[in-house]
């Protein structure tokens, strides 16, 4: 007899589960493309070389960097969707760099061009983006997709405190996420917050404050949690080659998150647990497994701990 996980049932809200049952048992793939964006920490509007710990490339698909068209970004990604992972539906999904950095009118014109590409098997629009980078007149043009898909707005928050975001070279500010937050109060757009754990100068407990901030803001339907790993070609790879820091081991990092999901709003859907780059980005920490057998591994030990989504949520 197989475990809970086994069966696909596991002790949290987990986005897979979130779109089978959103869509009816189809197959729902994303699709990332590369808009070709840059970001303000980048182009010198506030700062250059990015934050700290970033890599575009760690976390772009390889189709992506190599396409130079979005309809061939697309059609190439859904191609393999389809064939790989047997995808019935996709969602397209600006992922790299800031991709509302721009006019709202070249972004029209992006967006468009992404959503014309067999638009009868796209079902859902997401844009990953900075909190300093969205304003009203932007949130009112991903809301003008709402009427035809399913539109999420992915928003980097990665730490709650001011003194590890300048550290890392983020340039902006919690402050700046909380405005960007109230922006979406009462909105059509579900927001997705990705954070990142493990940063070495935060204890424990700054960590699961992450939780309670994230708790307190309704509009936030979605969270990607990631451990921090150090890729070749980030500022933060350079330092940690002259002088190696303290990372997650696989077994700290589970305890973390068996720590912080009791914590976790119980209507917050999970996209992700960890995030991991290609091999040959990665300089640390490497645990020694792929993707899968590393979602396996946290997923039993949830199981195993009986840990329950929300169960130590007080609003």
């Amino acid at each position: 007899m197989g475990t809970q996980v086994d069966l696909g049932i596991k002790g949290y809200k987990n986005y897979g589960t979130h779109l089978r049952e959103k869509y009816n048992g189809q197959r729902v793939f994303k699709t990332i493309v590369d808009g070709g964006f840059t970001c303000p920490n980048r182009d010198g509007s506030k700062g250059y070389g990015g934050c700290t710990y970033c890599n575009v490339d760690s976390f772009t698909p390889e189709i992506s960097r190599k396409m130079p068209t979005i309809r061939e970004q697309l059609e190439k990604g859904m191609e393999r969707g389809k064939n790989f992972y047997k995808a019935d539906k996709f969602i397209v999904y600006f992922q790299p760099n800031t991709n509302t950095y721009a006019p709202v009118h070249y972004l029209k014109m992006m967006y468009d061009e992404a959503l014309a590409v067999n638009p009868e098997d796209v079902v859902g629009f997401s844009v990953g983006t900075r909190p300093d980078c969205i304003d009203a007149e932007k949130v009112a043009l991903l809301e003008s997709y709402t009427d035809r898909y399913d539109v999420d707005l992915e928003m980097g928050m990665e730490s709650i405190y001011d003194e590890t975001l300048n550290q890392i070279n983020r340039g902006c500010s919690h402050g700046e996420f909380v405005e960007a937050v109230k922006l979406l109060e009462n909105s059509k757009l579900d927001l997705c917050v990705h954070t990142i754990f493990g940063f070495p100068w935060e204890t424990k407990e700054m960590m699961l404050g992450y939780i309670h901030e994230i708790n307190r803001f309704p509009q936030i339907k979605f969270v990607k949690f990631h451990h921090l790993h150090i890729v070749e070609g980030s500022i933060m790879g350079v330092k940690y080659k002259k002088e190696p820091f303290k990372l997650f081991t696989l077994e700290e990092y589970t305890d973390l998150l068996c720590e912080l999901i009791p914590l976790l709003r119980p209507d917050i859907v999970i996209q992700r647990l960890f995030g991991i780059s290609d091999w040959d980005l990665l300089i640390a920490p490497n645990w020694g497994l792929n993707k899968s057998s590393i979602q396996t591994y946290i997923d039993k030990e949830i199981e195993k701990r009986g840990v329950v989504q929300g169960s130590q949520y007080f609003s």
